[in-house]
């Protein structure tokens, strides 16, 4: 499968960002979709993944409530919602496909497939 994120920009503090993952190659629901994220000298990390059918979602701490993961399959997409950004959301994000969905955000060490970064930057 092939992925390809978008959306990044520039946003001030507290304000919003959607990000797109679209897909092509094979059918997006026979996967679990999620989001990383990696920042200048630090490893990447888990943000946020979705079940096949969208039906269950799982967040990182530092995300949660404020950041929303969704899927619409009959597009092919998978989307980040992003809310009431701070500077420390500051990152390149990655959307990933994984064959298996795991409810729990620290069995996340990374997925299947990876699409390109876009790059997010939140100022102060």
């Amino acid at each position: 499968v092939q992925l390809q994120a978008s959306g990044g920009g520039l946003v001030q503090a507290g304000g919003s960002l959607r990000l797109s993952c679209a897909a092509s190659g094979r059918t997006l629901s026979s996967y679990a979709m999620g989001w990383f994220r990696q920042a200048p000298g630090k490893e990447r990390e888990f943000v946020a993944a979705i079940s096949g059918s969208g039906g269950s979602t799982v967040y990182a701490d530092s995300v949660k409530g404020r950041f929303t993961i969704s899927r619409d399959n009959d597009k092919n997409t998978v989307y980040l919602q992003m809310n009431s950004l701070k500077p420390g959301d500051t990152a390149v994000y990655y959307c990933g496909a994984d064959h298996k969905y795991y409810s729990s955000s620290y069995a996340y060490n990374g997925m299947d497939y990876w699409g390109n970064g876009t790059q997010v930057t939140v100022s102060s």
